[in-house]
């Protein structure tokens, strides 16, 4: 049984009219706990100056329900029990009015009884149900995310060395900081909610912006780490409450004016906490609450890189050899090729390595559905810049902070300052070869599973070129299937930029095209090999 929850000088009174206790009582202690007999959780208001077991008023939580009155008052109501010619009949609610001293316990006080409440449906773990029990179904991230997945997730975010990673990305950091600093006007008296708070770094940014209050939710061990350094700044601790759980499942006891959070992974959706933002804010966000960040997009074009192509290839040759320690490995070299090249490649990368100017592919977290996230399907489509051999697709992404005084963008893109997500390559295992002006079409589908990743199926193709070219047609396609989950982190700086006799024209500006939704000009980052000073100072 967790240790109990107290709350001191406390008033409360009945207000129900089957009541027969003193109308009022101040200076009372309100104390969540385990029942000592059954450890079932309860609600005790204990009268000032008397012992506990004499004046308790006891509240069974496993019925009650609480609503609020007032910035500090509380009413808790529940069945209450008489018995009737030595039988035990519920014959009448009880209605009990607690007032808390400050909002802050009283946010705290409501935050309580849903965490106790909750564990009256939870059960004790390893014991059997009796019959009739009601016990809670699984929220929608359970259904969604198989449990083994879930556990190494919030095992690693629950440790400090891998906070200290994302802390450390000062681009990453700066830009948040930035992005919260210039909107003050977005929190200041603002009731903010952090999303995946974990080190709760975001919940204390919010805070020097002048958040009335912030709720900072974690689901992972590090929601203790949090609490400590929070409390460790007590001037902006003040108006922080730490609530460990998912955001699927937790209660709040009021509706948030802007939403921040940092869920990003790899290609934008790895791990799938997009989602988890999406509903959040439609559990929490009050009507045209403001979301940071406010939208993302997927950038994408293809890129050729021999070197790379070369690496990832040779990686097979182990499994060519016919006598390895008298065994013959080479019917396993087909399967391992592919293996490889199944993997994404995570690294930075010269941004003059893109064949053609890249495209970019909207998601509008205050408006999208959830449901949107479990597949995405973009068509692609680029006209190749230079003659050489495609070797797959180049992929990052950028989120927009939409402030009501700054908008700030956070980008990945290669030749901006490197952050901890680097880019993404897709690598083809059959290259096209194309001519410049020649048109590559395809699609990059997203399949969600239950891994929390996605698998990606990755069709490219390189249309007919010169002359007869708009009559159509399909010269070459090449696929391929790769798992989101398992990259290759090659993490190597980008390499030495040589010029082949086929590229010797100059490349064009490569400044993103839309795909979908469009965003204002003059916000997208453009892509150079020299990032200008601002974005410098702050890119993730």
């Amino acid at each position: 049984m967790a240790s109990p929850d107290l709350f001191h000088d406390v008033s409360f009174s009945h207000v129900s009219a089957a009541a027969s206790s003193p109308e009022a009582t101040a200076g009372a202690t309100a104390v969540f706990g385990g029942d000592a007999s059954s450890g079932a959780p309860r609600l005790s208001l204990v009268w000032p100056g008397e012992p506990r077991a004499k004046h308790t008023l006891e509240i069974d939580l496993s019925d009650a329900q609480v609503f609020k009155l007032g910035p500090t008052e509380w009413l808790c109501v529940n069945g209450e029990s008489e018995a009737t010619d030595g039988v035990e009949e519920k014959s009448y609610s009880r209605a009990i009015k607690v007032v808390l001293r400050t909002e802050a316990e009283s946010k705290a006080f409501y935050l309580a009884f849903q965490r106790w409440k909750q564990g009256v449906i939870s059960g004790k773990a390893g014991e059997p149900l009796e019959n009739g029990v009601i016990i809670a179904s699984k929220s929608k991230f359970d259904t969604k995310i198989e449990a083994s997945s879930a556990k190494m997730y919030f095992h690693y975010y629950g440790q400090l060395l891998h906070q200290q990673n994302m802390l450390q990305d000062f681009v990453r950091t700066g830009t948040y900081y930035a992005a919260v600093m210039e909107n003050r006007s977005d929190f200041e008296g603002r009731v903010v909610v952090d999303v995946g708070a974990g080190s709760g770094i975001l919940s204390l940014f919010a805070a020097q912006a002048g958040a009335r209050h912030v709720y900072a939710v974690e689901a992972s061990e590090m929601a203790e780490h949090a609490q400590r350094l929070i409390s460790g700044n007590p001037s902006l601790g003040q108006r922080i409450t730490v609530i460990k759980g998912k955001v699927e499942e937790v209660e709040l006891p009021e509706k948030a004016d802007i939403l921040i959070s940092e869920p990003m992974g790899t290609l934008l959706v790895n791990e799938r906490m997009l989602e988890s933002y999406v509903i959040a804010r439609d559990r929490f966000l009050a009507p045209d609450g403001k979301m940071f960040p406010t939208t993302g997009r997927i950038h994408m074009a293809p890129f050729s890189d021999e070197y790379l192509y070369v690496e990832m290839a040779n990686k097979a040759l182990f499994w060519q050899q016919h006598n390895f320690f008298g065994v013959d490995l080479t019917p396993l070299h087909d399967s391992a090729f592919q293996g490889y090249f199944s993997q994404p490649v995570v690294d930075a990368f010269d941004p003059r390595l893109l064949v053609s100017p890249p495209m970019y592919h909207t998601l509008d977290f205050t408006s999208m559905k959830e449901e949107e996230l479990y597949e995405i399907d973009i068509p692609l489509n680029f006209v190749a810049s230079v003659g050489t051999r495609v070797h797959g697709l180049a992929c990052w992404f950028d989120v927009l902070f939409n402030g009501s005084m700054v908008q700030r963008w956070l980008s990945t893109a290669p030749g901006s300052p490197t952050t901890h997500w680097y880019q993404l390559r897709c690598i083809l295992s059959q290259p096209l070869y194309v001519m410049a002006g020649q048109e590559i079409t395809g699609q990059l589908h997203l399949v969600a599973h239950s891994a929390q990743s996605y698998t990606i199926y990755l069709t490219m193709s390189a249309k007919m070129w010169g002359e007869g070219a708009e009559q159509g047609g399909i010269l070459q396609t090449s696929t391929a299937k790769l798992e989101l989950k398992e990259p290759y982190y090659r993490l190597s700086q980008p390499q030495p930029y040589v010029v082949q006799d086929q590229q010797q024209q100059q490349l064009p500006s490569l400044q993103p095209q839309g795909s979908g939704q469009q965003v204002q000009d003059g916000l997208s980052p453009s892509i150079t090999v020299e990032p200008d000073q601002d974005s410098a100072a702050f890119t993730r």
